[in-house]
């Protein structure tokens, strides 16, 4: 696998690679949000506002998967030392909050209508979720904190292992304690609860999360070894000034 883990090798395969996950997202996004505003029917009890559902499922998905992603890559680079592995662990962690914060703000805004508040600290799902977007802070915050890259590396990834138990904490809160949210309508054993007219819109809306989060994922994975590559460069150059 370590060829793979190239940056060198990556660079060249995300160039080629790039522009059809853009296009892929683009197009996913554009047919989503058509089929999410304009055909799939209002909800009997809900209405119209139950839409947001639309971008906050894919929202709160995507929080969780980023930081498995992130939780995982950092595993790899504990152990295997993959060159790309904190690469990912990195790139992940801003993308990963920005989806979690974007699914707490839209569960927010469906919460007051569906419940009467905001916000209500005794559901666990919710404070859960919160508690996953603090995690994504604390592993910037060790990013900008240690000016060693290698030790950074190190501890961050701690930081997303131990982490990783609030996942399924998220998943499986509704079943754990009474909670506002509903059960899982989706991911079910015996299949979706969700009307078919209402699930395939909210499917393209998650593959399009997915090729987005994918997107802006190589960006940033180029714009990191990009950053490696200058820095390495100065060094060299101060080391020759030293001489």
């Amino acid at each position: 696998m370590h060829k793979f883990a190239n940056p060198a090798r990556f660079m060249r395969l995300s160039k080629i690679i790039l522009p059809w996950v853009a296009l892929l997202a683009a197009g996913l996004l554009a047919v989503g949000l058509y089929l999410s505003l304009f055909v799939a029917p209002a909800d009997y009890q809900m209405g119209d506002a139950y839409r947001i559902i639309f971008v906050h499922v894919p929202s709160a998905y995507m929080a969780m998967f980023g930081y498995v992603l992130m939780a995982l890559a950092s595993i790899v680079g504990i152990i295997w030392k993959h060159p790309l592995a904190d690469y990912t662990a990195r790139a992940t962690a801003p993308i990963g909050a920005a989806f979690t914060l974007l699914a707490l703000i839209t569960g927010s805004l469906w919460g007051k209508p569906m419940w009467g508040a905001y916000w209500v600290w005794q559901d666990a799902r919710l404070t859960s979720v919160l508690i996953l977007f603090f995690l994504y802070l604390g592993y910037l915050a060790v990013w900008q904190a240690i000016e060693d890259q290698a030790r950074a590396a190190r501890v961050a990834a701690i930081v997303a292992i131990v982490g990783l138990v609030n996942i399924p904490i998220i998943k499986f809160s509704v079943e754990w304690w009474s909670t506002l949210h509903q059960p899982a309508s989706l991911m079910r054993l015996d299949g979706p609860s969700i009307h078919p007219d209402m699930l395939w819109p909210l499917i393209i809306m998650i593959l399009a999360f997915n090729a987005y989060f994918v997107m802006v994922l190589i960006w940033r994975l180029q714009s990191l070894i990009l950053k490696r590559r200058i820095r390495t460069l100065r060094l060299k150059l101060a080391a020759k000034v030293v001489d």
